[in-house]
């Protein structure tokens, strides 16, 4: 019996021709077998190489064929390309291929198309096996109870991903952390693989691929200065940045959220751990966008979802600015109408000039006890949003406003973690650099990486204290 083997890259004209040859033998001869390979076109070079080293031939092109003895055993006895298949069929049975180049070149279009589609559903069903683990910190806060149903419902990681959460907290909490276990076991989410409750610290983040850290310094730890808060986050963080390094799975993602000291936890889980990639990391900022979208909704009379590119900046849980000045407004009532992704400047809509100069920015405080004092179901949304983004993209052309390590852009110093406007692609996020800055609004930045830098000195100075090496890493 002959068995051939036939691997080629997806895509490739003369695979597709070769395919289409050894199909007809396999279907015409009862003693002609024909196994298939086929390849990324991103991972063919790589593999084509370590088969031939692997049996020792030489071939660099698409596709290669060998032949199995079967009957003697060792390696394969290599054809090679399509040419040398054809004059294999041609010798040995008398048949040959007509195939056009026309024909080749479409029956290659749908190979790949054929072979990303399958890949796709492979990753679909790897995801059910192995689930997403998703790791919780203070998830005694009223802000993980609001989230663990986002998280279970599909809508952030998708419909085909299972997850499995896990709850870390202090032991004072263990009974509560079981009665969220329990309730959200009863709720029998199809997505949620499992549920765990964990108070030792040692064998937290294990196998993680999301971190979501909650830990609030004042309201647990009863602290009264900036320095004593400064140097609680430092110890927090000190012991978790090790554990994710040690623990957790290299491209692990870290989102920092809570009601104080976002942007600092964030810097100091890249200070603490400096094998932790700097952009898996990030704090955010969605609870107050999402705020100040529905001030300016109820000023407007008009639905929250229509404002877009609304920018916050600077330090999440401190001193921030909302930018108004790239907001655009969807679906909005007004003398001019257009297509559904037609928008107007905000600003041109707001006649009213004296509110945004005065009402609005005096109202930003009010807007901050907001969302630092609200019951859980607003972080829970913009933690929720967030890792939406970060794994499917954000909506194409909108702006999000992300705490991320500054880079020297907008001439915001480097080494912060920086509240700014990004854009989520492919895994991944990129800040949105092309944006056009007032003079105004760069004088408001410099004011606001003062409040940073300053976090950072004290950081600095209780880090020195402890670990005079860290702190000289961290300056340089």
């Amino acid at each position: 019996m002959a068995k051939l083997v036939l691997a080629g890259r997806a895509g490739c004209p003369e695979y597709a021709r070769a395919e289409l040859l050894a199909d007809y033998l396999q279907a015409n001869l009862p003693a002609f077998r024909v196994h298939k390979v086929v390849q990324h076109p991103d991972r063919w070079e790589q593999w084509l190489h370590d088969v031939c080293e692997m049996n020792g031939w030489e071939h660099e092109w698409s596709p290669i064929i060998w032949r199995e003895l079967l009957d003697r055993g060792g390696k394969g006895l290599l054809l090679g390309g399509l040419n040398e298949f054809l004059e294999y069929a041609q010798h040995y049975y008398g048949i040959t291929s007509m195939m056009l180049t026309e024909e080749m070149l479409d029956i290659a279009e749908e190979n790949l198309q054929a072979h990303v589609e399958s890949e796709k559903e492979q990753e679909e069903i790897r995801s059910l096996i192995n689930p997403l683990q998703i790791w919780i910190t203070s998830a005694s806060a009223p802000t993980c109870y609001q989230l663990i149903p986002l998280l279970a419902s599909g809508d952030v990681f998708g419909m085909t991903t299972e997850i499995s959460i896990h709850l870390l907290d202090a032991v004072q909490f263990k009974e509560c952390l079981s009665g969220i276990v329990m309730e959200a076991e009863d709720m029998a989410f199809p997505l949620l693989r499992s549920i765990s409750a964990h108070t030792e610290v040692d064998k937290a983040f294990l196998q993680a691929d999301v971190i979501i850290v909650l830990d609030d310094i004042l309201l647990k730890r009863g602290t009264l200065t900036l320095e004593n808060c400064i140097r609680t986050v430092s110890e927090i963080c000190q012991v978790y940045a090790p554990l994710i390094e040690k623990n957790a799975k290299s491209g692990v993602r870290i989102i920092s959220t809570g009601k104080t000291f976002v942007n600092l936890k964030a810097m100091m889980i890249i200070t603490y751990g400096p094998s932790i990639k700097p952009e898996n990391v990030i704090a955010v900022a969605t609870s107050w966008e999402s705020a100040a979208k529905a001030m300016l909704a109820r000023k407007l009379n008009m639905n929250t979802a229509g404002v877009k590119d609304v920018i916050v900046w600077g330090n999440v849980t401190g001193c921030t600015y909302i930018d108004l000045s790239h907001a655009k407004l969807y679906r909005c009532d007004s003398a001019i109408w257009g297509p559904a992704n037609f928008s107007r400047p905000l600003l041109n809509l707001i006649y009213d000039s004296k509110w945004i100069n005065s009402e609005f920015i005096s109202a930003q405080s009010s807007l901050r006890s907001r969302v630092c004092h609200c019951a859980g179901m607003l972080p829970a949304h913009a933690v929720a949003t967030a890792l939406r983004y970060w794994f499917h993209g954000s909506p194409p052309g909108e702006i999000v406003s992300m705490g991320v390590l500054s880079e020297g852009q907008f001439c915001i110093p480097e080494g912060i973690i920086f509240s700014m406007p990004v854009r989520f692609q492919n895994g991944s996020w990129e800040v949105v650099t092309e944006l056009e800055i007032n003079e105004k609004t760069q004088e408001v930045l410099e004011c606001l990486s003062y409040d940073l830098i300053q976090e950072k000195r004290v950081a600095l100075k209780e880090i020195e204290e402890m670990h005079p090496y860290k702190a000289d890493k961290i300056a340089a």
